[in-house]
């Protein structure tokens, strides 16, 4: 983390009572999962565990590294060395969830583009989770307006270090 500031943002691991509370609902999903940001996998377990077969999983990881060990650790699971803004361009089409380990919070200025391209290839019934370690919703009621969007709270993970928060975005309708 300290070598690598910028691609590796969380102090330890997420937990698995966070990755239990991010993966929740994947059993009643239909078509591709995508998992952003997936890191060393924790998140990738949890969906597996969920029934998610590896063949409908796909991982976009900017790590190099992590895109190795991610490839070893779990077969079958499409990895992808590409960044979260490329979701679009995968050639995926009605995915059921997006699993998200990217701090969009962190980052304000990609929040339109990971969220709003994510559902430009997701099904009406899809949704987006979304870890964060602050207070509120890591979107903006603003930028919720403008995509479409709602987000529901989840809960926090106090057990996790830092705790975390969880959040759902689904598309708003009228």
């Amino acid at each position: 983390m300290l070598r690598r500031p910028t691609q590796v943002v969380a102090i330890a691991p997420s937990s698995a009572a966070v990755a239990r509370k991010m993966t929740e609902g994947l059993e009643d999903t239909t078509g591709p999962v995508v998992e952003i940001g997936p890191g060393t996998g924790s998140f990738t377990r949890a969906i597996l565990k969920r029934g998610v077969a590896p063949e409908r999983l796909t991982l976009l990881e900017t790590n190099p590294e992590f895109c190795k060990a991610l490839t070893r650790d779990f077969p079958g699971v499409t990895v992808l060395n590409r960044p979260a803004q490329d979701i679009r361009d995968l050639g995926l089409t009605d995915i059921g969830a997006v699993i998200s380990g990217v701090p969009v919070l962190a980052r304000p200025t990609i929040q339109r583009e990971v969220l709003g391209r994510a559902f430009d290839v997701m099904s009406p019934r899809g949704f987006f989770t979304q870890i964060t370690y602050a207070p509120n919703s890591p979107v903006s009621e603003e930028m919720q307006i403008e995509l479409g969007i709602y987000a529901r709270h989840r809960g926090v993970v106090w057990g996790n270090l830092p705790p975390a928060r969880v959040y759902e975005f689904r598309r708003q309708t009228h």
